[in-house]
């Protein structure tokens, strides 16, 4: 197969890497040459700087969408009218604009997508998942998340207040940037009904929101809410959801799932397979997107998941900005 990579910042180099761990070594590079990383690891690989031309001269089978945020669709609908499959890095865009039209292009010309959501590849979250199908806690009730990491540390090779994640153009701000929390939500409890949301911009002298709270209400009746934030340090990202039979906790430093049985009164510990750290999730995602281009599997996180994420990413936005909840209807 041949892979398209767009956009070669540390995400783009992490699919490259991982796609050369797999075994894959047919790979084409788009380059708009702003990445900040060296160049050396890329030499040899075909690069180009026109996507047309590289959909036309190249013909990849697949493409790999890590540019920054509001410039997804900009390659993704050509890749998708070419009949690539594509995996797009999260959040799917800035902006609802154009999805349905990427949609029509996808399922006219044979494409499959994945959102690329790595968090739905973590072991202890996918034991999670199934505790909760299982009725392990019961039915749940209520959930919490937090996830806190200073900016300025992300990326410590360039100036973080020119970095996609903070830039207004570019689709930055943390909601977007760190929106796992509203997709993972989603898998392990359901749709939402409705949310309300403050933001701020305190801490960072940025023109985006350094941080935000959202409360929110699934349409089973769990509520809770999500805390993200840029300014955090040292970086936490933990969640818990309450049961009515119990209770888990999740931590990302430790990967570890705690949960406790209320019938049992103890608590049992999930870890993740010896050997795991943060790069297995992207190479599962990318096992998987290799079997989506393959036609053997079903993406796992879809282009309608990537809509719903983005959808609620952008009511936290409205709701701060109008100071309302924000309800939703999905069929």
């Amino acid at each position: 197969m041949k892979f398209l990579i767009a956009g070669l910042g540390s995400i783009g180099r992490r699919h490259f890497r991982n796609l050369i761990a797999l075994g894959e070594k047919d790979i084409v590079l788009l380059r708009s040459h702003h990445a900040t990383l060296p160049d050396d690891e890329l030499v040899g690989y075909p690069a180009e700087t026109d996507l047309i031309e590289a959909l036309k001269k190249h013909k990849p089978d697949a493409v790999i969408i890590a540019n920054p945020t509001a410039l997804h669709l900009e390659i993704a609908i050509p890749a998708a009218e070419f009949g690539c499959s594509i995996l797009v890095e999260k959040p799917i865009s800035h902006s609802l604009e154009y999805l349905d039209q990427l949609d029509s292009v996808l399922k006219k010309n044979g494409g499959q997508l994945l959102t690329g959501f790595q968090f739905r590849f973590h072991p202890t979250i996918q034991t999670a998942a199934q505790l909760i199908r299982d009725g392990a806690i019961g039915r749940p009730l209520s959930f919490h998340v937090q996830w806190g990491e200073y900016l300025p540390n992300w990326h410590p090779w360039e100036d973080f207040k020119q970095s996609y994640a903070s830039r207004v153009d570019l689709g930055g701000g943390v909601v977007l940037t760190l929106t796992h929390p509203l997709d993972y939500i989603r898998m392990l409890l359901g749709e939402v009904d409705s949310l309300w949301a403050f933001t701020n911009l305190l801490n960072l002298g940025l023109p985006v929101e350094d941080a935000a709270e959202i409360g929110m209400k699934m349409s089973n009746g769990v509520i809770g809410s999500v805390h993200v934030d840029y300014n955090r340090q040292p970086p936490a990202h933990q969640w818990e959801i309450i049961g009515s039979h119990g209770t888990m906790k999740w931590d990302n430093a430790t990967g570890n799932l705690d949960v406790f049985l209320a019938e049992k009164k103890t608590w049992e510990t999930h870890q993740p397979p010896a050997g795991f750290e943060r790069n297995v999730m992207f190479i599962d995602e990318m096992k998987h997107f290799v079997a989506v281009v393959q036609k053997k599997e079903n993406p796992v996180c879809s282009l309608d998941d990537g809509k719903r994420a983005l959808e609620l990413a952008l009511a936290v936005h409205q709701s701060a900005q109008r100071e309302k909840i924000v309800n939703f209807s999905y069929q």
